[in-house]
């Protein structure tokens, strides 16, 4: 059977794959897994959510299960994944529950779990939750079962973090926020506002319905134009969850999570922030980003593809700065998991500090064309481990040399390969690209 953890929770159909059976299942067991204080003090959950109509839901459920297991809950309602992840620590919950699919379609739905201080499971403690889905367990009565209690200022608690994790103050800038009609919907706005910015809020009336439905992050045109016809100095976009943060400059030109890495490590650099002058990237960044941080004396460590390797590697180096090409940033000081509103934050503190607009801040890299073709095998093992895969792959490394780079990665869910090729040119990438896809899919 498929593993229930993913590389970022439970997350499935709501109501088909995620069910409130399951989400009760999976609350109560991870009540039994993560508390781990003596019998003599009440364990204590906090639970969040993102504003799909299928979290109100689930909420119920994973609240249902909490509660039976003899957890007392803190909800503090919709809320972004950061905040949740903060807000664990700074009042004391022995774990978190985030209800969430992120950037995916409204009718997803997920289920993430922090321990306590905020930090994501690691594998081995997602499996022994897996494991006692359906424990027989003696359930509390009476007075053991958990109470719940809501957290009303959950939101002013979370932006005054913010404010003090990125102090510096953006008077004179003028931003759109892009909330994908998701979790930043009322905290981004309030946060911008109070660190100085003028701000102009859109897709931030969610209905339980409208979450990432063609804006946010993985839809940046509409935030664009916004830019465009404001004259703003930047743009920010946010995923459903706001862990994720890009950009748009001035001319209404994009600026991914790669070029907001380069941005801040120097900014950190500089500052003497940047533990051992390193930055933590995964191996889907742009190697514009390789060749930038070379150029400024940073070192680049990469890992695999998901925030949570980012954060794993973070931690056994003790790094300040990681993420991923997709808008995860890691500041690992002021906070244990991406931050979406944290980022935006620091990267238009370094505009207000040094006076620069983004357009020539992210001139610090240059992204060099990237194609990547998905293509679906019979077998995904059969196929990296073939030797005229190998062979067909060290050609064209050979023939790009320094100006390019080539990544063959099987796919965690599908049997599908992707095929990634960077040069210094479009036609010249798409053309590597498509000789080692036809390749590919010719395995048998």
């Amino acid at each position: 059977m498929a593993r229930l953890f993913g590389t970022d929770g439970v997350r499935g159909l709501a109501n088909a794959d995620l069910t409130p059976e399951l989400a009760m299942s999976v609350a109560a067991a991870a009540a039994r897994v993560l508390y781990d204080r003596d019998d003599s003090q009440r364990r204590v959950a906090l639970v969040g959510r993102d504003p799909r109509a299928s979290g109100e839901m689930l909420e119920a459920a994973v609240t249902a299960g909490l509660t039976s297991a003899g957890a007392d809950v803190l909800r503090v309602g919709v809320l972004p994944t950061p905040a949740v992840a903060h807000l664990v620590a700074d009042l004391g919950a022995d774990f978190g529950v985030m209800i969430s699919a992120s950037h995916n379609p409204m009718p997803d739905n997920g289920i993430k779990l922090f321990a306590a201080g905020g930090n994501k499971l690691p594998d081995t403690v997602e499996d022994e939750i897996e494991a006692r889905l359906n424990e027989q367990v003696d359930r509390p009565t009476g007075a053991q079962v958990g109470r719940v209690r809501d957290v009303p200022d959950a939101v002013r608690r979370y932006v005054d973090h913010l404010l003090t994790a990125a102090p510096q103050p953006l008077d004179g800038l003028k931003v759109v926020v892009d909330c994908a009609n998701g979790a930043a919907s009322v905290a981004a706005p309030e946060a911008y506002r109070r660190a100085g910015a003028e701000v102009i809020a859109i897709s931030a009336e969610p209905d339980g319905i409208n979450i990432n439905d063609g804006v946010g992050s993985t839809h940046l045109e509409v935030l664009q134009a916004a830019v465009l016809e404001h004259g703003a100095d930047l743009g920010i976009a946010h995923d459903g969850d706001a862990d994720r943060c890009l950009a748009v400059d001035a001319t209404g030109a994009a600026v991914d999570g790669d070029q907001i890495m380069a941005v801040l490590a120097v900014a950190m650099h500089e500052a003497g922030e940047l533990t051992e002058n390193t930055l933590v990237a995964t191996v889907m960044s742009n190697l514009g980003l390789h060749l930038a941080m070379r150029e400024q004396g940073v070192a680049l460590r990469t890992t695999a593809v998901g925030d949570r390797y980012v954060l794993e590697e973070l931690r056994a180096g003790g790094f300040a700065l990681g993420g991923e090409q997709s808008g995860h940033v890691v500041l690992p000081g002021h906070a244990t998991t991406g931050d979406g509103l944290l980022t935006a934050l620091r990267l238009m503190g370094r505009m207000a500090a040094t006076g620069t607009p983004l357009a020539s801040l992210a001139k610090v890299m240059r992204r060099l064309p990237q194609v990547l073709i998905n293509v679906r095998v019979a077998d995904k093992a059969t196929v990296c481990a073939a030797a005229d895969v190998a062979s067909a792959v060290a050609a064209a490394e050979a023939e790009l040399g320094d100006t390019g780079r080539i990544l063959l990665r099987p796919s965690g869910t599908e049997q599908l390969v992707r095929v990634m090729v960077e040069a210094q040119s479009e036609d010249r990438a798409q053309a590597v690209a498509e000789r080692l896809a036809e390749l590919v899919a010719s395995i048998r």
